[in-house]
């Protein structure tokens, strides 16, 4: 009889007949909150209050969408495979959406790749341009997923506390601490992810927060993930300032963006990368081969949402759903 074997995968113990490990990458890998807040809230049947997706439904304009999809079954073109960096409806509005709103003319087809969700688009940033050794400069509280992420591809996370202030009485009053983000720079580091509005404390960076980020990556010619996928939830007047926009960024940033944020589908797991050509071009390698392709029916329905609210947007604000929230 064949001796069993115990391996240490995370925190689990797996007995197997295999005296192979598994890769190192894998072995010191903890489980995510999130699967254990999914998990512990069916149980209880709780109201699920830990995890970032809208407490809202989705609109009654965004589900006539996806029923018109539907009873179109006839259409190949919106129920087999689309194109594999995004369905070509979708990545020409959201073109024209964030031409817009970075003041920057983008090529839909070129700079634009619609990902599994944002979290993927987060994991080929890293996985296309993160070698062995190489530092990301992360900023506390983080989002759980970018440490992990980081060292499966190779990375370091580089950790700077965002310090808050004594008589704090709202997330606002967390400080971006830019002399700490300078001195965590070294010759190793090559990409700093800025998360705005910043989860977990829902701080909104300001312009003067943002410029100082930028001067540091333009001075040591860092890489900038901009995790926006919070952009349409800023409230009482507050200003989104994406990163992109600022002066120089566009050409040093991937912003990372949320269909599933913007219309309370987050089940449809639908988000996009945007950025220039040579930033792209290595995400793009990584999904070719990792997924391929996403959802066409729910790219359509998107695609056709977002059409709408664009027509609407600048004219007639109070009666965007993007912007009314």
């Amino acid at each position: 009889m064949k001796e069993m074997t115990v391996l240490k995968i995370g925190r689990r113990l797996v007995s197997t007949m295999v005296k192979r490990s598994p890769a190192e990458r894998v072995q010191s890998t903890t489980p995510s909150i999130w699967v254990e807040f999914m998990t512990l809230a069916a149980e209880c049947k709780a109201v699920n209050l830990g995890q970032g997706f809208p407490d809202t439904p989705m609109p009654n304009f965004v589900a006539e969408k996806l029923k018109e999809v539907a009873n179109q079954p006839e259409r190949t073109d919106m129920h087999q495979y689309t194109r594999g960096y995004g369905n070509p409806k979708l990545v020409s509005v959201l073109g024209k959406l964030y031409s817009k709103l970075y003041g920057v003319p983008i090529d839909a087809n070129d700079q634009i790749v619609v990902t599994v969700g944002a979290y993927l688009a987060l994991y080929y940033a890293f996985l296309g341009w993160i070698d062995h050794g190489d530092e990301v400069i992360i900023l506390e509280p983080p989002y759980d997923c970018y440490s992990p992420q980081v060292k499966f591809a190779g990375g370091v996370p580089v950790p700077v506390v965002m310090p808050l202030k004594k008589d704090a009485s709202s997330s606002a009053d967390y400080i971006l601490d830019v002399e700490a983000v300078r001195k965590a720079v070294t010759s190793k580091t090559k990409m700093i992810v800025l998360n705005n509005p910043h989860n977990p404390t829902g701080k909104l960076f300001s312009r003067a927060e943002l410029e100082a980020v930028a001067k540091i990556a333009e001075e040591h010619d860092l890489i900038v993930i901009a995790d926006e996928v919070y952009e349409w939830h800023v409230y009482e007047g507050k200003e989104m300032i994406r990163f992109a926009s600022l002066p120089g960024m566009f050409d040093r940033t991937i912003s990372i963006g949320s269909a599933g944020k913007a219309f309370s589908v987050t089940g449809w797991k639908l988000g996009c990368s945007i950025g220039p050509d040579h930033l792209l071009a290595p995400i793009k390698a990584v999904h070719q081969n990792c997924v391929f392709t996403c959802s066409t029916p729910t790219q359509h329905a998107v695609a056709e949402a977002m059409e709408d609210e664009l027509k609407i947007m600048d004219d007639q604000p109070e009666k965007s759903y993007l912007r009314t929230g």
